[in-house]
């Protein structure tokens, strides 16, 4: 819990002290007194009706204080490690969570009974009155979130702004949920399983059947509830979507052709750096079993993105942080070969 104390009950309450002083100077003077709105309440709450008032999203994501303390922890950790604290600030610092997790609350009681101090604007109209002073604060400061009001998030548009972004985005909980409670589904019945995958997607296709004709056999309404029949639509592939898939085979086929092409010519020394950290990396990914890589890309699909477009700013800001140092330690690098190395690289 926190308080907190709209500007003009502090200006309120200077005036009081100044009266208080010139009535009865004896029973004021030198005295601390509290001043606050009396209205404590939840710091995030307060965060989260600033953010409504601006325009933007509640966060979706609820993560424990103490989760977060050992991400400082370990983000300054870091920082440190890598470099980082002549470029900027750590994203997560320990002292801020614990700032705004702990209980700052103040009694007022002696500014009420010797200043006759009392709150002159509440809480909800002093975040309004904030906001109407600075009604371009979301804008300038881009903390809206909010889809067509103020465009996409780079999230939405990496993610097509489609039926993709709703989901992966948790716009529509309903809908979100549903897909991960099928995807772990799929993902238990043929991974988790003792069965081998050809017995596992065999049960799964007499599943499906049975299912598809259960319900085409149900009336259209049982007990109250109408039950929507698949149609045939939703077994056909367009052909402009078979086209389009193709031709994204085919340009990725192109595209890594044309790589290998420039490869055996032997000058683009950054695709050649590129391709080994590519098949490095896959090497290391194999070294997993495959259950365990399938499930760690189902679990980010539906955290990577959301936490993006929550964080996108200090994402980015990090980010170009951690280019400028890459670009340092590599020109440092660059500056210690020798001289026929330097000419050949070039």
């Amino acid at each position: 819990m926190s308080d907190f104390t709209y500007v003009e009950n502090v200006a309120h309450a200077n005036i009081c002290a100044e009266q208080a002083l010139s009535s009865n100077a004896a029973s004021v003077a030198g005295k601390p007194f509290f001043v606050t709105n009396d209205e404590p309440m939840e710091t995030w709450e307060f965060m989260n009706c600033m953010m409504e008032a601006m325009g933007c999203q509640r966060p979706r994501i609820n993560l424990p204080a103490k989760m977060l303390l050992f991400a400082a922890l370990f983000s300054k950790m870091i920082h440190h490690r890598l470099g980082f604290q002549m470029l900027s600030t750590p994203l997560l610092h320990p002292d801020t969570i614990y700032f705004l997790s702990c209980t700052r609350t103040f009694n007022t009681s002696r500014a009420r009974r010797l200043l006759g101090y009392h709150p002159i604007v509440s809480l909800e109209d002093g975040i309004m009155r904030t906001l109407g002073s600075f009604s371009e604060l979301a804008d300038n400061l881009g903390l809206s979130r909010k889809q067509g009001s103020c465009g996409s998030s780079k999230a939405d548009k990496l993610l097509g702004s489609g039926t993709a972004a709703d989901i992966l985005l948790w716009r529509d909980e309903k809908r979100t949920f549903s897909f991960v409670t099928v995807l772990f589904l799929l993902f238990y019945w043929f991974l988790l399983s003792d069965r081998t995958f050809v017995s596992s997607a065999a049960k799964f296709l007499l599943v499906l059947s049975l299912a598809l004709f259960i319900h085409g056999v149900l009336p259209s309404e049982v007990f109250g509830f109408t039950v929507e029949k698949v149609t045939s639509d939703h077994f056909e592939v367009s052909h402009s979507a078979l086209r389009n898939s193709l031709m994204c085979v085919a340009s990725a086929w192109n595209g890594s052709f044309h790589k290998l092409r420039l490869l055996a010519e032997g000058e683009d020394w950054s695709l050649l750096l590129k391709v080994f950290a590519f098949l490095y990396s896959i090497k290391l990914m194999l070294n997993f079993q495959f259950r365990f890589l399938m499930g760690l890309v189902l679990a980010s699909l539906f955290i990577v993105f959301i936490v993006y477009e929550q964080c996108e700013e200090e994402i980015d800001s990090l980010v170009a942080n951690a280019s400028v140092k890459v670009k340092w330690l590599t020109d440092r690098v660059v500056r210690n070969l020798p001289a026929f190395l330097k000419a050949y690289i070039a």
